[in-house]
C-alpha cells in the first residue's frame, strides 16, 4: 500500500508538535539516566572506579 500517509517520515514532518514533545520526553529521559548514574557512582564507589578503569583501558586500546 504505497499511497498511506502515515510512514515514519511524513508522520514526523506534518506534526512538529509531536517530534518537540518526543524530543523533550527523550531529553528528561537522558537527565534522568545522567541522575540515576550519578547516585549509583555515589554509592557504590569501588564499582564506579573499576568501571572508570575498564572504560580508560578501552579507551587506549582503541584503533582510530
Amino acid at each position: 500500500m504505497p499511497d498511506t500517509p502515515d510512514d515514519a517520515q511524513g508522520t514526523r514532518a506534518a506534526d512538529p508538535e509531536a517530534e518537540a514533545e518526543r524530543r523533550r520526553r527523550r531529553a528528561r529521559f537522558l537527565r534522568e539516566l545522567a541522575e540515576a548514574r550519578a547516585l549509583r557512582d555515589r554509592v557504590q564507589p569501588r564499582r564506579a572506579k573499576a568501571a572508570r578503569l575498564r572504560h580508560a583501558m578501552r579507551m587506549r586500546t582503541f584503533r582510530w
